[in-house]
């Protein structure tokens, strides 16, 4: 994932503005990245990435490190994000 890639596709916030928002307000726990232009608070997705990115930041990596952080690339977050919120809106069972 590049820095400019979207991290909440919900709110179009990206890997970039995460990082600064982390840097600059330095916030305490990872859920107070939904203050961040809302990341995190549409459909959910994208919170176990901002946990990454969060921790990530916090340790003092590099930036040029983090790429190695296990993060898929745009296209495959997409199709997985679409598979994500095709399973969450569909009941597991009617019985």
């Amino acid at each position: 994932m590049k820095p400019d890639d979207e991290v909440c596709l919900c709110f179009h916030v990206t890997r970039r503005k995460v990082a600064q928002y982390i840097r600059v307000e330095k916030p305490g726990i990872a859920s107070q990245l939904s203050e961040c232009f809302g990341a995190g608070t549409g459909c959910g997705w994208c919170r176990p990435y901002l946990e990454r990115i969060f921790e990530n930041e916090r340790s003092g990596t590099p930036a040029e490190a983090f790429d190695d952080l296990a993060l898929p690339d745009a296209i495959e977050y997409v199709k997985s994000r679409s598979i994500y919120r095709t399973n969450r809106h569909t009941p597991a069972s009617d019985a």
